[in-house]
């Protein structure tokens, strides 16, 4: 029996956990066991469902509801009993499985359709199909395309030899002569031909797209998977972080390294940030694909993810919100969330406003790039430029939104009814409604001290930091620049940290995590975010020993091989903890079993190991405004508790008229930072956004434990 690594938690954790194991029949019953989904979470109308009998069991009958589905059902080479359970009906249906005697088990699965949802709540409307697919759900067959890896290709099979390296088309019906194709030894020792196919498919309204080495003209199911694969997955991930409201392309999946060792490779479209930056329909997406690769694929020992920048991000934030969804990842050029990040985003919308508007400045007052700098936490003082150039304002409602008609867009005149195009309303199921119709915000900047740091090590007069906090302002609901500061809304401050839309990394300990980084030239990718969440994990849990880092002097990646070799080396890890049959807590298996030979790592850029001290100095980690502000390196405070404004805490002095426009903008006080945030506290694990009919649960509730088989008579 194979085991699914990350779930052999103690009864307070599996209630949280989607994938399985396969339970045992020792104690004389018959146990129905779903290993693709939980029971209640199953879509598209299939489960791949296991069956444990008693010693001696005689006549298994599987019904479905009324419907005999046993011949689906054998003895597997393993020695396990599995069928896939297709033509499910959506809704409820009860699966009994019995032997000679009249003892069995019922197990009740709810399907759900494969256009989604299935736990994300009511979908984002409105909503624009791909060409090709059919009605509002998008849905379509799966199509699936071949590829071959010529003899000769530069590289190793099975090593870094980079996405679709010199792949070519390969037709089943007329294939290249066996000479031409290169051979690969998978993991599972078994020598193959290197032919890869890719099945692209629509789930919950959008692309997916899964690759493995593939024997054709030979079967392969969940139930009966080639001998090559490995039962392991990779997914992949895109970049940056927007909303969208149509179907876009999946993430590439060829990635020869994985491919040539046996693993599958996945993707979905909504895991591409860029596309989709809503937590909850990531986590979904992922979800799906993961069910579809263990029903048509085989059972997976472990999952590892894989991607740069918003492909960080999604790692980071499902893996907190949602433990087990993956139990290895590797985070590149590393975003912690979309929230704290976007607070981030905020302050320098805010903060260019005022510097680039001298206007706003009270006569006398002036501003270098290096009193800039001070302010932003960071040295160059074109990263705040950089940022909000390249990722779109999405606290504007009014803005363009890929897949909106320009006249469907809101407009607080002529279009006050129409799609807002912010993030926090494209997440309105996470977030919930305000009274005035718009999505609750999470965050504020209220009590916040621009500049501090530097006002308490001399770069920053006095005159300028009373300047510009009295000017800076906040955000109205509308997008503006506003004179008063942005107040989070209440529902808001605390739903972005029980939703996991801020990733407090409160369940980040069960996964192990090696975060690729390199210099930061100044293009947004802050190494420090690299370290917040290490502050973080610090914070809850007094080690951060399951993250390890891995720094060179390639610009954001770190290193041309590492991403590669980060899968080869998670996979090695996770390999160690899913032996590891010891009664510890995961957590602590995680850090056990770790390999000596993974641990930090500096190099020139091409692999060749260089002393620490190199990667000190040129992968520097900067701080954002908020740090710079005296807030913790952790980053994660969204509004910050209040304390009185007093000027002894100060030490610089202030004119009485500097005292007295500090006095009005901090009337409420200051942030107090020996205390955590506003309705601060750690992700509840996996949330469902939507009740049994389907009607939208603002803020979320607890799917709770997974159903179980139960016995009878």
């Amino acid at each position: 029996m194979r085991r699914v690594l990350a779930l052999v938690l103690a009864a307070a954790s599996a209630a949280v956990v989607p994938f399985l194991p396969t339970a045992s029949a020792s104690s004389g019953n018959v146990v129905i066991t779903v290993l693709s989904s939980r029971a209640d979470l199953v879509s598209a109308g299939d489960a791949l469902v296991a069956v444990s009998l008693p010693a001696g069991a005689r006549g298994l009958t599987v019904k479905a509801g009324a419907r005999d589905v046993t011949k689906a059902f054998a003895k597997r080479s393993d020695g396990q009993v599995r069928g896939l359970v297709n033509g499910l009906p959506l809704g409820s249906t009860t699966l009994t499985a019995t032997i000679d005697g009249g003892r069995g088990a019922r197990i009740t699965l709810v399907d759900h359709a494969i256009g989604g949802p299935v736990f994300a709540g009511p979908q984002i409307q409105p909503w624009a199909c791909a060409a090709g697919t059919r009605g509002k759900q998008c849905d379509a067959k799966p199509t699936y395309a071949y590829r071959f890896l010529p003899v000769g290709t530069a590289g190793t099979p099975g090593t870094a030899v980079g996405n679709q390296s010199a792949l070519q088309p390969y037709d089943p019906s007329n294939p290249p002569p066996a000479p031409l194709i290169a051979t690969t030894k998978t993991q599972t020792g078994l020598t193959v031909p290197f032919i890869v196919r890719t099945e692209t498919g629509y789930m919950d309204r959008d692309q997916y797209s899964i690759s493995a080495l593939f024997q054709p003209g030979k079967k392969w199911d969940g139930t009966t998977p080639q001998p090559q694969f490995n039962h392991k997955l990779v997914l992949t991930h895109g970049a940056s972080c927007d909303t969208e409201y149509q179907s876009g392309t999946a993430p590439d999946t060829l990635n020869v390294a994985a491919l040539g060792a046996g693993f599958v490779v996945a993707s979905h479209a909504l895991d591409n940030a860029g596309h989709n930056c809503n937590l909850a329909v990531q986590a979904e997406a992922l979800y799906m694909t993961k069910e579809r690769v263990i029903e048509q694929y085989g059972t997976l020992r472990y999952t590892i993810g894989s991607g740069c920048s918003g492909g960080s991000l999604v790692q980071q934030q499902v893996a907190n919100a949602y433990p087990g969804m993956y139990q290895g990842i590797s985070p590149q050029c590393s975003f912690t969330d979309a929230w704290s990040s976007a607070q981030q985003y905020v302050d320098y919308v805010m903060l260019l406003g005022y510097f680039k508007d001298p206007s706003r400045w009270t006569p006398g007052t002036a501003w270098d790039p290096a009193a800039i700098s001070q302010v932003l936490g960071h040295p160059n003082v074109a990263n705040p430029v950089t940022f909000t150039t390249a990722i779109p304002n999405s606290s504007d409602p009014s803005r363009s939104c890929t897949g909106v008609p320009a006249g469907k867009v809101y407009d607080p005149k002529t279009n006050p009814k129409g799609v807002k195009c912010t993030l926090q309303d494209y997440m309105v199921n996470v977030f919930g409604k305000r009274r005035d119709g718009f999505a609750n915000r999470g965050l504020g900047n209220v009590g916040i001290q621009y500049g501090l740091a530097g006002l308490r090590n001399g770069l920053i007069t006095p005159a300028q930091f009373a300047d510009l906090n009295a000017h800076l302002g906040g955000i109205d609901i509308q997008g503006n620049i506003s004179k008063q500061r942005l107040t989070g809304d209440p529902d808001g401050l605390k739903r972005v940290y029980s939703t996991g839309a801020v990733d407090s990394a409160n369940n980040l300990d069960k996964v192990a995590i090696i975060d690729l980084r390199g210099p930061d030239p100044g293009a947004f990718h802050d190494v420090y975010r690299t370290y917040a969440l290490r502050a973080r994990l610090l914070r809850n849990f007094g080690t951060s020993a399951n993250q390890v880092l891995w720094r060179g002097q390639v610009p954001l990646l770190g290193d041309a091989d590492y991403v590669d070799q980060a899968i080869f080396a998670l996979d090695k890890w996770l390999d160690r903890v899913d032996h590891d049959q010891s009664g510890r807590p995961l957590a602590k298996k995680i850090i056990a079993d770790k390999p000596s030979d993974i641990g930090e790592r500096c190099t020139d850029g091409t692999g060749v190991s260089v002393p620490g001290e190199v990667c000190d100095e040129t992968v520097a980690a900067y701080a954002s405004p908020r740090i710079a502000a005296g807030g913790p390196l952790a980053d994660d405070v969204m509004q910050c508790q209040l304390k009185p404004l007093r000027r002894d805490d100060y030490n610089v002095v202030f004119t009485d008229a500097q005292w007295a426009s500090l006095k009005t903008v901090f009337a409420k006080g200051v942030c107090d930072y020996s205390k955590p945030g506003v309705a601060q506290r750690g992700a509840t694990a996996w949330l469902t956004y939507q009740d049994a009919r389907g009607r939208v649960v603002y803020g979320g509730q607890p799917l709770g434990p997974p159903p179980t088989s139960i016995p009878f008579p």
